[in-house]
């Protein structure tokens, strides 16, 4: 017995038609975030006690550069994803809503985009 309406299988959509998109992507980052969380504590540990030229030179190599813009873009996206599904059930003026979500993801795009314009500033930069 299924709650589905005939039209709703022959289509094969769910109420809103985009949130198997979500669902995935939220999913996906949150495995892609697994290794990338693990290398970066990791990484921070073995460079605990480091001084500033130390951490400087290391972030400036390319691959922890590269992983570590990779690390910025994927933890904000997976945070923005998850802030959206709850701003989504749980706000239910309108207006507050659409302006949450908005400032969501405006800020979350601006903070990613500024720690990776930081590493790129050290790894592209003069070294000291």
């Amino acid at each position: 017995m299924s709650l589905r309406s005939p039209l709703s299988r022959a289509r094969g959509l769910g109420s809103a038609k985009d949130g198997v998109h979500h669902w995935i992507w939220q999913r996906l980052t949150a495995v892609a975030l697994i290794p990338l969380t693990l290398w970066f504590v990791v990484s921070l540990t073995t460079h605990a006690g480091a001084d500033y030229a130390a951490v400087r030179a290391w972030v400036a190599t390319p691959h922890v550069a590269v992983f570590l813009s990779l690390y910025l873009a994927t933890l904000f996206h997976h945070s923005q994803l998850g802030l959206q599904v709850v701003i989504e059930d749980y706000v239910h003026t309108r207006w507050v809503n659409l302006s949450l979500l908005l400032l969501v993801k405006f800020s979350h795009v601006l903070l990613a985009a500024a720690g990776i314009f930081a590493v790129l500033k050290i790894a592209l930069g003069p070294s000291a």
